[in-house]
């Protein structure tokens, strides 16, 4: 009988053998796979497909809808391309379609891309919020975006048909798609007080729009501010993870993931 002299076991050679999730993500997209791998999970892969993106321009309402059409147009592509490293379930690298035309307009398009992955469980960026927020029992909401207000006015939708008072909503109104990445530490402290994420009667911040980055300010202005400050990348990880049987609890990437 031959001896394995390192004492392998067969499962070590499996790639993702507890969980490998397809990532869609916009091509210019810089944040969503840093901060999907940088916790190294153990036996969790992410396999990323990318929407093209030719013109990302976002200066203004019509731009913005441009950006979603291109989106719309190549998302079939990319989740066809993903599809083929066999993945257990489908993660949305991409959240403002996921609120758009609210609660049911989210259902719709969960609904469409586990048909187009042959069936697999999906998580979007708009449910896994709603479960975050749900999680730490808030009711009322300041939520901030990298987007336009055609664009936030869909976020605020969703937020209150989920049954959230949205006390202040905003947008960071990024020209770019790619810009959205470079935005600082301090723009983002102006636009969360902007909002009063800062006063005793807003229970949680949410940020949405995953080229933002913003995980490790998130975790630190929860300490601040004292109460759950929703990064959505973190978000989508955790419902991701939770949904598939996962009971992770990595620190530092905020009180969502280590404490629910």
């Amino acid at each position: 009988m031959d001896v394995d002299p390192l004492n392998h076991r067969e499962d070590d050679h499996i790639v993702g053998p507890r969980a490998r999730f397809g990532v869609i993500a916009p091509s210019t997209n810089t944040v969503v796979e840093q901060d999907l791998s940088r916790l190294r999970l153990d036996g969790v892969t992410f396999h990323t497909g990318r929407m093209y993106i030719e013109h990302p321009g976002l200066a203004s309402d019509e731009e913005f809808e441009q950006l979603l059409g291109q989106i719309r147009v190549s998302i079939d592509v990319a989740v066809r391309d993903v599809v083929t490293a066999l993945p257990s379930a489908m993660l949305m690298g991409m959240s403002a379609e996921t609120f758009w035309g609210g609660v049911a307009g989210n259902a719709e398009f969960e609904r469409r891309i586990s048909e187009l992955s042959g069936g697999r469980p999906v998580t979007t960026g708009a449910a896994s919020c709603r479960a975050a927020l749900d999680a730490f029992g808030a009711e009322r909401i300041a939520v901030f975006s990298p987007y336009q207000p055609i664009a936030d006015e869909q976020v605020g939708t969703y937020f209150t048909e989920a049954g959230f008072d949205v006390a202040a909503i905003t947008g960071l109104r990024c020209s770019t798609a790619t810009s959205i990445a470079q935005v600082g530490p301090s723009r983002i402290v102006e636009v969360i007080e902007q909002i009063g994420g800062d006063r005793d009667d807003v229970d949680a911040v949410v940020q949405v729009g995953t080229n933002l980055n913003f995980v490790d300010q998130a975790a630190a202005l929860e300490a601040e501010l004292a109460k759950p400050v929703i990064a959505i990348n973190m978000a989508t990880l955790w419902h991701g993870l939770r949904s598939n049987g996962l009971d992770d609890r990595p620190a530092g990437v905020g009180r969502l993931l280590a404490e629910h």
